[in-house]
């Protein structure tokens, strides 16, 4: 029974996923090359409804890669060390 509810909660988890913006677009635009532009993914993720729970995801399992939430990784390392 435990395993099942943990399957529950990680299928509700990834709920937001399904619903992001990001998932309907290129997303080599959320994985620019060193030096590249942010800017298109940023310009999606301003009007994305799962942004809060994007950047959420990306702060709890450490993602150093992409734009997660509208922030960039070194964004998302500055935002981390205020919290601290």
């Amino acid at each position: 029974m435990r395993e099942l509810l943990l399957l529950d909660g990680d299928a509700e988890e990834a709920g937001w996923q399904e619903r992001a913006l990001c998932a309907q677009t290129d997303p080599e635009a959320f994985f620019p090359e060193k030096g590249g532009s942010t800017r298109e993914a940023k310009k999606v993720c301003l009007t994305c409804e799962v942004r809060g729970d994007c950047l959420e995801y990306a702060l709890m399992n450490d993602e150093r890669f992409g734009i997660w939430g509208g922030l960039s990784e070194r964004e998302r390392r500055k935002l981390k060390k205020r919290a601290v």
